[in-house]
Formats: structure tokens, sequence, C-alpha cells
């Protein structure tokens, strides 16, 4: 894996490379096999231009960043992974996300594939085929997603910062599932205009990256903010554990993978507490009339659907379909419920600096396991519905987290997932810093 944005950066400042050099570097790394499927529109010369015109004093300096499908780009209609949007009109702006990346210099690599109109943590695409998991060559694993392209183009080295969005999940599970960096910020702090909508009320503007300072780097950019990280050491911080929910049908290497790390921040001082969370026990009754990703799909695909619906992937479609039943009353009594939950749950949590969980409880399943074809689908939804459960709590709770790698050598690829309420983005941010230090030095 290519040096983090950071250290490219100072090789930068010191004369070492140039933009030029690190954009071909990119470009080629997009260029090459492990980004098959991986850029829906590759927009190497335009990225050449700008690498070409940053300086090495901006925060990003030239360097590639790849925008998720569903972000508009002026000039360009926005798909989000569909065929049915593929003439749609051009967007006249860039999304703000995508405008201060590039005011700090970034260089837009393209537009990457994407689980269409991001409803799946699987990262399966049947119109632009699905970029492969890069973990392990002897056999073809899913990306995850919904930002499957996002996660490869920054594995593969060839975007230091791949946007995306996350919704239930979509930027958390696959940088669980490649080995990289996944922030969740809290929804408020980065502007989610010009990204094509799955859920209004869940869909968050984020990032991937190959560190947790890069994280940290991307989330100011995106969020025009300082992020205050605090210096106290890992034993002042006071951690949690929640057996409940997030260990259910967990794999047992992942189990081993997390109770290994638990064991390398206790002998680093950390405190950790194992605590019972019985509000998790109510999401089940909460959205049992269907939650807000399909309902507030549905209003927004309704027509298309009507007009275009044969060209839709038949998941997604049947997924957004089941939003149609919601009666309007059922929608106000869950965002009722919600704000009522979100209430219990900050009341639970405050006497925590943070929660750690395992961001998903599986390691990627093989692609031919899920792959588009009606005699998988079984398959397909139950995967899909345990890559989303965990970090989909965090999203309910209008929350922050980061994911960040956990396994060693040799393993395939585990998630580890620090996670607080609305607004700890800035504690959970210093916090994965120390707990990546010391992951790295024991691993």
């Amino acid at each position: 894996m290519r040096p983090d944005l950071h250290a490219t950066r100072l090789s930068l400042l010191a004369g070492a490379s140039d933009a030029r050099t690190e954009m071909e570097h990119s470009i080629a790394a997009a260029s090459s096999p492990a980004c098959e499927h991986v850029f829906t529109r590759p927009m190497f010369e335009e990225a050449r231009q700008a690498a070409a015109l940053a300086q090495p004093e901006q925060r990003l300096a030239g360097l590639a960043f790849s925008a998720k499908d569903l972000f508009d780009l002026a000039g360009q209609p926005t798909p989000a992974g569909s065929v049915v949007l593929a003439h749609a009109p051009s967007a006249r702006a860039d999304a703000p996300a995508v405008a201060r990346l590039r005011a700090a210099g970034g260089s837009l690599l393209g537009r990457t594939n994407m689980t269409e109109f991001a409803f799946s943590g699987v990262g399966v695409n049947p119109h632009h085929g699905t970029p492969a998991n890069l973990c392990d060559p002897g056999t073809p694993r899913i990306p995850g997603g919904s930002s499957s392209g996002a996660a490869i183009s920054v594995a593969s080295g060839a975007a230091f910062i791949g946007l995306g969005s996350d919704t239930g999940g979509s930027i958390r599970i696959p940088a669980a599932l490649n080995g990289l960096v996944g922030f969740k910020n809290t929804v408020r702090l980065v502007p989610t205009e010009g990204a094509l909508p799955l859920s209004t009320t869940l869909d968050t503007v984020c990032a991937m990256t190959r560190s947790v300072r890069d994280a940290i780097t991307a989330h100011e950019i995106l969020g025009a903010r300082r992020v205050t990280a605090g210096t106290a050491p890992l034993s002042a911080y006071r951690l949690a554990v929640v057996k409940d929910l997030f260990f259910d049908e967990i794999e047992p290497a992942v189990a081993r993978a997390f109770e290994r790390t638990l064991r390398t921040l206790r002998a680093a001082g950390a405190r950790i507490d194992e605590i019972a969370l019985p509000e998790l026990a109510d999401l089940r009754s909460i959205n049992a009339t269907g939650g807000f990703s399909a309902a507030e799909a549905y209003a927004w695909h309704r027509l298309l659907l009507e007009r275009s619906g044969a060209g839709y992937d038949p998941r997604v479609a049947q997924r957004i379909l089941k939003g149609a039943t919601m009666k309007a009353h059922e929608y106000i009594d869950l965002m009722q419920a919600r704000r009522d939950w979100i209430a219990r749950m900050e009341r639970a949590l405050a006497p925590f600096d943070a929660l750690l969980s395992p961001t998903v409880p599986i390691m990627a399943p093989a692609l031919a396991e899920v792959a588009p074809g009606a005699q998988r689908d079984e398959a397909f939804f139950r995967i899909n519905a345990l890559l989303l459960r965990n970090p989909s709590v965090v999203n309910m709770l209008d929350g922050c987290a980061l994911s960040l790698p956990c396994h060693v050598e040799g393993e395939l690829p585990v998630g580890l997932m620090l996670w607080h309420a609305a607004l700890h983005d800035d504690a959970v941010l210093a916090l994965a810093l120390q707990v990546e230090r010391e992951l790295q030095a024991t691993h």
C-alpha cells in the first residue's frame, strides 16, 4: 500500500517528490487490474491538469481523491451507480463536499462505482460490474458497500481520499472489509447538498483513508472546521464494550481479532468496561414499519420507478418498494420514537468517552455467494443485514464512528469501530489516533 496522505505531503514539502509524479502513480494504480470496475467515469486528464496547478502548501497539494457516483460534478449527470439516470440533466455545480476537496488542492481522479442508489452494504452492482476486494488474491471477495469503488480506489493506491456517503454503514463497512479507515461524522457537520439522497434523515457525507491522521484531514476539509485532538493518554479514557446485539452471529475470526485488540488496549492502560445497553433491543420495534431509508427512498424514486423500474437492480428496487406501504402517521411516529431513543441512549453513553465494537461481525464473503442472480438472493439479503446491523446503530443515533483495522498480517481484514453520540467527533478521532498507534506497534 502506498504511503498515506500525510507522509506523501511531507515528501512534497521536502522536495522529494512532486504532485505530477504522485498523480502518475495514482493514474497507474487506477488503470491497473486492481481497479477493474472501480471508476464509472475516469477523469485522468483533468486530474493531471489539477495536479500541475496545485501548490505543495495546500492541504491536499494536488494529490488524488475519488468521488462516489452520487455526488454532483458540474457539467455531468449524477447516475448514482444506475443506468436509469445515465442521461439525466447535468449538474450545474459541484457538490459542496467535492468543491471543498478541490479548493484544498485535491485532484479529482474520477467518479467511483457504488451499489445502485446506495441501497446495500454488500457493494454488488449488476450494471457496471463489482470491484473486487484486494485482500485475498485467491478468492474474489465483496468490497462492501455502498461506497465500494471509493474503498478500492484507496486500497489500491489510486486515491488518498475516497469520498463517499454513509446511511447505514456505507463508509465503515467497506473500510472494515478492506483494511482501511472510515470515519462517519455527525450528519450536521458536513453538507449533504449535491449528493443524491437515499435517506434524507440518515445520509452522511464522509470519506475513507489509509490512516486516522488522514481521516482527520479529510474531515476538517469536508466540515470546514478544525478537529481538537486532545493529548490525554489512553489511560485517561473510559471506554465500554456492549455485548448486546453487536456480537450476534459473529464469526470466530472476527471475535478473536476483537478480543486480541481489547487485550492490547488494556495492556496500554485503557479502562474498558463491559456494559449492558438494553436500549438496543428497542430498535426492532422502532423500525418495525420499515425505517427511514425505504420510506424516504421511495418518496424520491416513486415516479422514476414508474417510468424506468425495469432498469433498476431488482434487489435495490425490492428494498425501495417496501417504503411504499408506510403510512404518514407511522413515519411521524418513527421520528418521535427515534428522538426519544436518542435521548435515552445519550444518557446511557454519557459516562463513557467512546464505545468499542466490531464494525461488522463477519469478514468479506466470497463474491460468488452474492453475485447478481435470483438463486443467490437469500444469501445476499442475509449478508447485507449482517453487514448493516452494527454500523446502522450509529446512524440511528445520529452519532459519529470510526472504523480502523484491527487484524494482523496474514488475516483477512477486521474492523474495530469506535463510536459515540452526536458531536463527539473530536473525542472519537483523538482516541482513534492512540488506538491506531498501539495496534500498529503490537501488530
